[in-house]
């Protein structure tokens, strides 16, 4: 049973053999009322105040959340957030490339705002100004994993009893969404000339890029074994992926395998370039550094006979060719006279799956189809990219409105 204790008497004898509360040491010193209950695991717990009223609530209450099984520690919410960031992370059980990703946030961001902050005294209201000041510098996708780091955390926090519930989830904390800019596809004659621009070793790859909508990484990972010329089709089933300073293959994005229609052109152009170019065996860890090694035929090898790193080809294949197809200006010194590209981030190959989906769409191909075909993991995230694409429908809706409604008595109170 929980009381109330006086922390400034103490029991006093008088002499007519009755006891009194008279002034101790601590006599107008700090809080005077002091609160006192057992946790559910019999211990005493404590919570001073300065008037009789409150403490006599607090401890009924502990009480009271202690019988109905709802009890919550007052003092574990003191625990700072960077000492349970450090665990959670530990045990974060994810692939390595998002690990990476994570600690860089969580690091960068996350840390410096409320790592030495108690978890019980973070608030709402802080976390939707820490991404408002995120957004003036950063990108969505940043924003979003910061805040995915701190409902994590917290999520942690909830569920180890350090608070009574996630504030970071809270319904007034702003959801960070995913922001398009309009994409506006490139020209056939500009994805002609890139092509043409490429070295012939290289010229496979803008090719499947523009016409299936591969990822680098996927391009740079794709092997002869997933070409299968009888069904006309690409198997995606792996990407080259960098994770640190290391390169292994893994699955595509989402880890999601697909398959991609292959045109009777493309076909062509894949059959000549390995007729000149004959794949062979690259092995690399699967997945992570220290994963089994796996070899596959990968079309594209680098001029040492290894793999194509995403920054070599950038810098030695992509961007002269871009420059020679007018898409871009010539080099420019930079630190230490060394010549660079200024781009400006829209004149990379993923410009080339923008193309893909602007000549599928125009031809038809709806907007489920084209997920599958782009790999991404929701039709609505390509709807929200690609809507501006689509062909418009005013004449087909006026047609279709036209043939059901069609009559030999052509409009309403004809004779």
């Amino acid at each position: 049973m929980g009381y109330t204790k006086d922390l400034w008497t103490r029991p006093e004898e008088q002499p007519d053999g009755k006891v009194k509360r008279v002034p101790n040491a601590r006599w107008g010193k700090g809080k005077r009322w002091l609160a006192c209950w057992l946790d559910p695991d019999g211990n005493e717990r404590t919570k001073a105040f300065a008037t009789k009223t409150p403490a006599d609530k607090y401890w009924r209450d502990m009480e009271s959340a202690r019988d109905r099984g709802e009890y919550h520690d007052p003092k574990a919410g003191r625990k700072l957030f960077g000492d349970l960031a450090q665990a959670w992370f530990e045990a974060l059980a994810v692939d390595p490339a998002t690990r990476i990703r994570t600690e860089q946030v969580l690091r960068l961001h996350v840390l410096p705002t409320f790592g030495k902050r108690q978890l019980k005294a973070i608030q709402p209201s802080e976390i939707n100004t820490f991404l408002a000041k995120l957004s003036e510098t950063h990108e969505w996708a940043t924003r979003a994993k910061a805040l995915g780091i701190l409902q994590g955390v917290l999520d942690l926090a909830e569920a180890d009893n350090l608070v009574k519930k996630n504030v970071a989830k809270s319904k007034v904390i702003q959801r960070v969404k995913p922001t398009f800019e309009k994409v506006e596809a490139w020209s056939d004659e500009r994805v002609f000339a890139l092509i043409d621009a490429h070295p012939d070793e290289y010229r496979l790859f803008p090719i499947i890029a523009a016409t299936c909508g591969l990822r680098a990484g996927e391009l740079f990972g794709l092997a002869l074994e997933d070409i299968d010329f009888e069904d006309q089709v690409i198997h995606v089933r792996r990407q080259l992926k960098r994770i640190g300073k290391h390169h292994v293959f893994a699955l595509p994005k989402n880890d999601q395998e697909r398959d991609v229609p292959l045109a009777n052109w493309t076909a062509e152009n894949i059959r000549l370039h390995v007729e000149k170019y004959r794949p062979r065996p690259c092995s690399l860890p699967w997945e992570k550094p220290d994963g089994p090694l796996r070899a596959h035929n990968i079309l594209f090898r680098w001029h040492d006979g290894g793999f194509v790193k995403d920054r070599n080809f950038s810098e030695e294949v992509w961007k002269p060719a871009a420059h020679a197809a007018g898409i871009i200006g010539p080099p420019v010194p930079k630190q230490r006279g060394q010549l660079r590209y200024n781009t400006t981030g829209k004149e990379g190959p993923h410009q080339l799956r923008h193309y893909y989906a602007s000549v599928t769409l125009a031809d038809g191909v709806n907007i489920k189809e084209l997920a599958e075909y782009l790999g991404h993991h929701d039709p609505s995230f390509t709807l929200k990219q690609y809507a501006h694409m689509l062909p418009d429908s005013h004449d087909r809706a006026r047609e279709a409105v036209d043939r059901r409604m069609f009559r030999p008595r052509l409009v309403a109170g004809g004779t």
